[in-house]
């Protein structure tokens, strides 16, 4: 009988690794779930909302694409479309959500006014100041040809955003002013004090207040420059009343 050679089958143990099977083996992950973020089912219309955003402030309405907004988000592609549809439907929603962040800015600034004239004052200038510190989403929000205003959320947030501006233009003509029925008067004075800010709002964004600004006074704002137009514009108003 032949003697084991113990010594070298332990030799060769060392040498070879041993075979594992398939079931035993630590599964791969698709290279592409590397770049991919998890996300509850509930976050990730939230969470590619907020990607969509970060992608219009940063790169501008052009670069605001269902790829791109997926790729920031760190998920696949087809998760807006699921989610949206379609770029209107992406576009319309993060719309809604800028009037929101909009109107909420105005309340703020009227709640935390404590004289008449600051009140007339607040909702302006925190109508300048969103647009200054979001000026993708200010563009988007006024880009109606992008939009689909048959969106629930969309109607509504415009609608809030409306009426907003409608009571204040009442309080500064001590009238309520309905938002389905206006007199031509009410309708005269609306339109009057939206174009004034909407207006003062472009041309800042767009540099072309630059000119007049360099020949005021040194140190003069564009906010200082805001609020001589507005008080020239309500004081006679306020002293009336």
């Amino acid at each position: 009988m032949a003697k084991t050679d113990t010594k070298g089958e332990t030799a060769r143990s060392l040498r070879t690794p041993k075979k594992t099977s398939p079931a035993s083996r630590p599964a791969r992950r698709p290279a592409s779930a590397k770049t991919e973020t998890p996300y509850h089912h509930g976050a990730l219309r939230e969470a590619l909302l907020q990607a969509a955003e970060r992608v219009l402030e940063r790169d501008g309405l052009g670069g605001l694409t269902l790829r791109a907004v997926a790729r920031e988000a760190g998920v696949s592609h087809a998760a807006p479309t699921h989610h949206f549809g379609d770029l209107t439907g992406l576009v319309s929603e993060l719309a809604a959500i800028g009037f929101r962040q909009f109107n909420a800015a105005m309340a703020s600034a009227c709640d935390a006014a404590t004289s008449p004239l600051e009140r007339a004052l607040a909702r302006p200038k925190a109508y300048v100041a969103y647009a200054q510190t979001h000026p993708g989403m200010y563009g988007l929000m006024f880009r109606t040809e992008r939009l689909d205003y048959s969106r629930p959320s969309l109607q509504e947030a415009a609608e809030s955003s409306f009426a907003g501006l409608a009571n204040a233009i009442g309080a500064m003509r001590q009238e309520p002013i309905s938002g389905d029925a206006l007199t031509i008067e009410q309708g005269a004075a609306i339109a009057r004090a939206w174009s004034m800010v909407h207006g003062f709002t472009m041309l800042l964004l767009d540099g072309r207040l630059e000119d007049i600004l360099e020949r005021l006074p040194d140190g003069t704002t564009a906010e200082q420059l805001l609020e001589a137009i507005l008080k020239s514009t309500v004081a006679g108003r306020l002293s009336a009343s």
